[in-house]
């Protein structure tokens, strides 16, 4: 019995606990809930919206540190729909912004696919994107998507409610501010209308004095050219196109993403580019913010030290553009060749790496005014966008002449005390009309006489390279020129030209059938670097390299180091690599070295260093082009002779004769042996020791 009441008791007793347990939390729901709802700061009418925080492109330096591409802070004005919608006359306020912008001659952002003027018509936006954008907007209104340009007009004029005595100017304005503005609610992946980027002080004073509703500043960043120098390398960024954003989107990128177009800024493209963040912003109905904080924190690019010196780059552009003018102003000697010198380019690299320390292009540009100066530039009869250094194939002239001296030698044609007499018009092809001259022999009426190679070398003699490339045969040649890297990519990260040897099998690329056969006049001519021979000045560079290292070629590179964006990490560091290797004999070093040394110093390139303390070994090239006016002008050099540091090549359209740009490289040389190593022209800083 006393067992029952006892049971019945504990019962009642977990009955009462459950009650209060429930009393207990319904108070606390209410408490927790409802009274903090009614007590919610945030006032009625406030709109939260998310936006894409365009995160900050790496830097682009030099080898020394000097940030050579950078940012700086700049202001965005972007439009909150839900804002602008709320205020009254939303009509009105962007009926005064874009009259303002029209006022100061500001371009916004407008995806609105119609001509602005009438007779209204459709425009190509140039995007699959947008135009896929356009149908969704059609689509979600109701409306067909084959509707005519004037006919859309009228029906956006009338949903939109816009007073009938506006003019068609500012209706058609404030329409495609509105159809922005649309999209952004049809398609949730758009971010928030950014109305106009990087916009002046004066005009964002002016723009911000209309107080118009959900109209807010916002920072960001854009390119910074820190130096005039090197504009073929560094390159230019763009908005994405549709193509882009094939490539792009799988990557993570905006639709709208700013992206490297060409130059290093494209080769490095997902190396500088960060990743974006998102901020959250809550503001009242009248665009007072209550609150922002990221729920994405945007990541900085990481940044890229390049192989470039800019100091030597800042001669190497100083000296070749000083040539040119003096050539179209002087001429060369009482001939006066050379005063249509059109453009030219020199090429830097350092043997042991394949590191490319300068590389100049002229005429050139600045990047901070390329856009603005686009047009003018286009039309110059010059061609300042062209980058000579590696997208421009020439004839090599007689730089090419150490290929056949090193392929006859290694044949066993001839050796280095192998003597040719140069009887100045060479008539091996007499019967078939084909004599080609000794320069010499065309300039004087004298000869060179009997030379073996190393002289014939430092003279640049034809003859003699005529009869040693007969005797030694064009497969020979052909392959050692290979092994060089003539006609051969170099690996530079950027986009280069080939260009092409003269051979057989190029021959028959470029001629009909029955004018493609390869004779031994053919070998003759390609054996002093004429023919079909065409090659750009990183490859005679990279040549010259590969002559320096006794046929060790590194692939050339602009790349030193990748570092995280707080310069605090290396992300990776670039090694030499061998792009191929041609095993020179002692015999056809020592011609080859001998020859070029012997070329400086009373050779064809004495004049330039006449009392130069580093002992050089270079070689001069006159090559014709068979454009009309001045032959074009080619240089080559390594040094020092006997440890070679870096390699130089320098050429000049219709430059008229080689030796004459034998003065460039002795400026570079001077500035790379001089005691500083090279010359600051920006400050350094943020960098990695």
């Amino acid at each position: 019995m006393n067992q029952h009441k006892f049971a019945f008791r504990v019962g009642v007793l977990v009955l009462l606990i459950a009650v209060m347990a429930g009393v207990f939390s319904v108070r606390l729901h209410n408490v927790q809930i409802t009274q903090a709802a009614e007590q919610d700061p945030t006032p009625s009418g406030s709109v939260t919206y998310h936006t894409r925080v365009t995160a900050a492109r790496g830097e682009i330096l030099d080898r020394n540190g000097n940030v050579l591409v950078g940012n700086r802070a700049s202001y965005n004005l972007v439009i909150v729909r839900e804002v602008l919608m709320s205020a009254d006359a939303p009509n009105e306020n962007l009926r005064r912004l874009v009259d303002l912008c029209s006022e100061l001659g500001l371009e916004y952002t407008d995806h609105f696919p119609v001509t602005q003027e009438k007779p209204y018509a459709y425009v190509d936006s140039g995007s699959s994107l947008w135009d896929g954008y356009f149908r969704t907007f059609l689509t979600e209104r109701g409306w067909d998507t084959d509707v005519s340009a004037p006919q859309l007009i009228r029906w956006l004029k009338e949903i939109y409610h816009l007073p009938a005595d506006w003019t068609e100017e500012e209706c058609r304005r404030v329409i495609s501010l509105r159809y922005e503005l649309d999209l952004r609610r049809y398609i949730g992946t758009l971010d928030t209308y950014v109305l106009m980027t990087d916009v002046d002080a004066l005009s964002l004073a002016a723009i911000t004095e209309l107080n118009i509703p959900g109209l807010n500043v916002e920072t960001s960043s854009v390119r910074q050219y820190n130096t005039t120098l090197a504009a073929h390398i560094l390159g230019t960024i763009g908005k994405m196109n549709g193509t882009d954003w094939e490539t792009y989107e799988s990557k993570g990128y905006a639709m709208d993403a700013y992206i490297g177009k060409d130059g290093l800024e494209q080769a490095f493209e997902e190396e500088l580019h960060g990743s974006d963040g998102t901020r959250v912003t809550t503001i009242t109905a009248d665009g007072n913010i209550l609150e922002e904080h990221y729920a994405v924190d945007p990541v900085a690019g990481n940044n890229i030290e390049t192989t470039i010196d800019l100091g030597l780059q800042k001669v190497a552009e100083e000296s070749l553009a000083a040539k040119i003018l003096g050539l179209r102003e002087n001429g060369v000697g009482a001939s006066g060749n050379g005063k249509d010198a059109e453009g030219g380019a020199v090429v830097v690299m350092k043997v042991k790496t394949g590191e490319v320390l300068a590389c100049a292009s002229y005429p050139t540009y600045d990047l901070s005014t390329y856009n603005t100066n686009y047009n003018e530039l286009a039309a110059d009869p010059y061609k300042p966008f062209n980058n000579r250094a590696l997208g421009l194939p020439y004839p090599p002239g007689s730089t090419y002449k150490m290929v056949t001296t090193i392929a006859a030698i290694d044949s066993g044609t001839i050796s280095r005390w192998t003597e040719i007499e140069d009887e100045g018009v060479y008539t091996r092809f007499e019967d078939a009309g084909y004599m080609p001259r000794c320069m010499l022999y065309t300039t004087t009426g004298a000869t060179h006489g009997l030379i073996n190679v190393m002289k014939a070398l430092a003279v640049s003699c034809n003859y003699y390279f005529y009869e040693a490339g007969y005797r030694t045969g064009i497969t020979a040649i052909d392959n050692t020129a290979k092994a060089l890297g003539l006609g051969e990519p170099t690996g530079i990260e950027l986009p280069e030209a080939t260009g092409r040897r003269a051979n057989p099998e190029t021959k028959k690329e470029l001629y009909d059938e029955g004018h493609d056969g390869w004779y031994d006049a053919d070998t003759v001519a390609a054996s002093i670097g004429q023919s079909e021979n065409r090659f750009t000045p990183l490859q005679l560079c990279s040549y010259t390299a590969a002559l320096a290292n006794r046929g060790v070629r590194y692939t050339a590179t602009l790349l030193k180091r990748v570092l995280s964006s707080d310069y605090q990490k290396l992300i990776r560091e670039n090694q030499p690599v061998v792009a191929s290797t041609l095993n020179i004999s002692d015999e056809a070093y020592a011609a080859y070295s001998e020859g070029m040394r012997e070329a400086v110093t009373s050779g064809t390139a004495y004049s330039a260093f006449v009392g130069y303390d580093v002992a050089v070994c270079a070689k001069t090239g006159t090559a014709q082009h068979g454009s009309g006016g001045s032959d074009n002008a080619s240089f080559v050099l390594y040094a020092p002779a006997d440890d070679p540091e870096i390699a130089i090549a320098v050429y000049v359209e219709k430059g008229a004769q080689g030796g004459t740009l034998g003065t460039i490289a002795r400026d570079i040389l001077t500035a790379y042996f001089s005691e500083a190593g090279s010359t600051d022209t920006v400050p350094a800083e943020n960098t990695l020791n």
